[in-house]
């Protein structure tokens, strides 16, 4: 084709909400064009690229012995009932109801279909192992799409989903995906890590990895010991402790023999708090309620640090978890919040590692205006559920080595394998017959990737 006739309509101007280079330059350069937020039309020249990487995706996948296919985008929302998802998936699920009132969801994912497809199709161990793939458009209601093409509604999608025996059959499934996908991104010139990360909606109790592009663009944050090469999504990462650096019985016998009730009437923040005491936030404690499955629990957290979510659901094992609204915290406290306390509160309370290590602290006093001043954890309040609950940050031990700190990256999720085991194999009713003719579930891995763009 002559460059005459090509149709790439380049940009002089690029619009105000694109604040990555990367969507700025798409744009000016005629690879893309939007049509709704975060909703894309792919040019001539995107789409070309686009095929590009497709295809060094299915050179890799085919060369781990993966066979491509293509399931539909539309599925009926009775498969995500049976799995569980349908109400713990959230708002990024598309619902609606065809004309005949029958609910759908438009497919972020495929894990129910494909997992439907083998409980009809495979009866015997003489079919397995196998991985399917496809790469097929998938759609998430993103809260706020942004950066282009790094978070949107809308987008081209590799997944893969391998069936096995049993766990011997799981393992080498997820390493034949991790070493196709090292494979692919090399191929693609890419700084990648693999990275621990949480499963997320995709759930499954076996182990998970990120694939993260370093970039400082990126919206994850990567946790990594350079010493010991430990490495993980700040969803996932988590926080050594050293004796060192914990605070002794003697010193928390040092304390005062009981708290002292401070006056802080305009101190709702710990950074108020910190300076209407002329403390560190470090000496604060905060005491958070969260409602987890419809039920009242109470964080307490050092001052300077955040609660990670993400972690304390999956120790709660529960499947929602959200900040307590003003009727609830009145339901349950004598307080506002900004000056709640873990002292006396009447539901169960569980204790960041940070805390627990404190000779003393700053907390609420569960009492309007009030804070209490030395405060001591396990003397003052209940040690009895003691957790790693916090973000990570920049400095922290590793929790691999003796010797090495965390330092903090920003990266692009551009992948992601996961050990699903028989999470969806169990309710959908994906058996098979074994040697002895005996039934038993299928034992299997999924693999999927971001983007293959």
């Amino acid at each position: 084709m002559y460059q005459s006739a090509l149709f790439a309509p380049t940009m002089r101007e690029v619009p105000s909400d694109a604040e990555a280079a990367s969507h700025r330059l798409m744009l000016r350069a005629g690879f893309i064009r939007p049509v709704a937020s975060g909703v894309y039309t792919f040019l001539p020249l995107g789409w070309r690229v686009l095929r590009n990487i497709s295809a060094i995706v299915r050179e890799e996948l085919e060369r781990a012995g993966a066979q491509e296919m293509l399931m539909p985008a539309l599925q009926p929302a009775e498969l995500w009932r049976t799995s569980g998802r349908y109400a713990a998936y959230g708002p990024e699920l598309i619902r609606f109801k065809d004309r005949g009132d029958r609910d759908f969801v438009l497919g972020p994912t495929h894990e129910e279909v494909v997992t439907a497809l083998i409980a009809d199709e495979v009866n015997s161990y003489r079919q397995l192992p196998m991985t399917l793939y496809q790469i097929q458009t998938k759609f998430r209601d993103e809260r706020r799409p942004r950066f282009g093409l790094l978070r949107g509604r809308e987008f081209l999608m590799m997944d893969a989903y391998s069936f096995g025996e049993n766990e011997e059959s799981l393992d080498a499934a997820y390493e034949d995906m991790y070493e196709a996908y090292e494979r692919i991104f090399a191929r693609c010139g890419l700084e990648v890590r693999g990275v621990e990360a949480d499963s997320g909606a995709i759930g499954g109790e076996g182990g998970s990895h990120e694939f993260m592009a370093m970039a400082d663009v990126g919206e994850d944050t990567i946790a990594f010991c350079a010493y010991c090469g430990y490495s993980a999504n700040l969803e996932k990462a988590e926080v050594g402790r050293r004796e060192s650096e914990r605070r002794t019985d003697a010193a928390k016998e040092g304390a005062a023999a009981s708290p002292e009730l401070v006056h802080t009437p305009d101190a709702r923040t710990i950074e108020q708090l910190a300076a209407a005491l002329g403390v560190a936030a470090y000496e604060t404690i905060k005491t958070l309620l969260l409602v987890a499955d419809g039920s009242a629990i109470a964080v307490a957290i050092r001052g300077d640090h955040e609660v990670n979510e993400i972690k304390l659901k999956r120790l709660l094992g529960v499947e929602t978890l959200e900040m307590a609204d003003a009727a609830t915290i009145a339901s349950h406290a004598a307080a506002p919040a900004g000056f709640l306390g873990p002292i006396g509160l009447d539901l169960p309370l569980w204790v960041d590692f940070a805390v627990a290590d404190m000779a003393a602290g700053i907390t609420g006093a569960n009492q309007a205006e009030y804070h209490l001043r030395g405060v001591v954890p396990g003397r003052d309040f209940s040690l009895a559920r003691v957790g790693d609950l916090r973000n990570a940050e920049a400095g922290d031990p590793c929790p691999r080595c003796a010797e090495g700190r965390l330092d903090m990256r920003k990266g692009i999720e551009i992948g992601h394998v996961f050990k699903l085991g028989t999470k969806y194999s169990v309710p959908l009713h994906a058996d098979f017959a074994d040697a002895r003719e005996r039934r038993r579930r299928s034992s299997w891995a999924a693999t999927a990737s971001a983007s293959p763009a």
